[in-house]
């Protein structure tokens, strides 16, 4: 697997009545050990090679969709506000063109601005996919980056992500949602919810109590689930493939158990948010584990 290209792509598929755009907002690295939990590293490198520092390629995949009621933007990525130091650590690229993110420019490619968005969904407060919901203006203010959007996140995901401890503390930045909720911007919602018609969350807690993936239904039988980090990559398809990053891995792998299992009865495409080269495709399961059709 080659490491993500040195600028944003995006992918567009027709999704029954709907038109969605697969924008990769980053390029990360991070320990293929942690990526992959208790599976034995001589496994998973056959997947995802590492570097020289045990970090394996990965993408911050946004998913956009143009729908009737506004545009609809899931997950945010890591946006503008960290460090050169932050930066290598997690190995983020997504510098893009003027001072925009890989994010706005993937937008801009499809002639949409951050102010056409008015739905952001987030499947969780970690600072890879809620760190571009504000962004640091030159003076150093910190603002919404999406200013005509209405966010929305589970109610107990933000308690979770401000009632911290020392394995917790490192993945969550107040900047990231402090000031959505003192403008009013952000919604935090309990369970599950039709954001707009056809769009709806489904909780599926492992990787935080309170994660939620988004269902799309395009109608015409046409139906997708922006994963999250239910299951971050295309190579964490097999069920107990659960990362290290989760806190509560059982649960990971009754939620993957479950959503994995209807999407191969219902034929959804999955969209995985990680892979830094799959952004979606439909699973078969093949009498011994999950994997891509094809």
């Amino acid at each position: 697997m080659t490491i993500a290209a040195a600028t944003p792509s995006v992918e567009t598929r027709t999704l029954g009545r709907l038109r969605i755009h697969a924008i990769q907002a980053a390029g990360q690295k991070l320990d293929g050990g942690a990526m992959f939990g208790v599976v034995p590293k001589p496994l998973w490198e056959k997947r995802i090679r590492p570097d020289e520092r045990n970090r394996i390629p990965l993408g911050m995949r946004c998913l956009l969709v143009e729908h009737e009621a506004g545009l609809v933007l899931i997950d945010t990525g890591v946006g503008n506000k960290e460090n050169e130091k932050f930066r290598d650590i997690y190995g983020i690229e997504n510098a893009g063109q003027g001072g925009a993110t890989w994010l706005e420019d993937g937008l801009a490619t499809l002639g949409f601005a951050p102010s056409d968005i008015r739905f952001v969904i987030n499947t969780h407060l970690h600072f890879d996919h809620a760190g571009g919901n504000t962004r640091a203006e030159p003076d150093g203010a910190v603002v919404a980056a999406f200013p005509g959007a209405r966010y929305f996140v589970q109610h107990g995901e933000h308690h979770w992500a401000t009632h911290t401890n020392e394995r917790t503390a490192a993945s969550y930045f107040t900047r990231n949602w402090d000031p959505l909720l003192a403008s009013g911007a952000m919604a935090l919602v309990e369970g599950e919810l039709e954001i707009v018609p056809g769009i709806r969350t489904v909780l599926s807690g492992g990787h935080t109590p309170w994660h939620q993936s988004v269902l799309v239904d395009g109608g015409e039988g046409e139906k997708a689930l922006f994963l999250g980090d239910v299951c971050p990559t295309a190579s964490h398809l097999p069920l107990p493939w659960i990362m290290g990053y989760d806190v509560e891995p059982l649960v990971t792998l009754e939620s993957k158990r479950r959503l994995l299992t209807q999407a191969v009865g219902e034929g959804w495409l999955l969209v995985f948010e990680h892979d830094a080269e799959v952004a979606w495709g439909r699973i078969e399961h093949d009498g011994k584990a999950f994997r891509l059709k094809g």
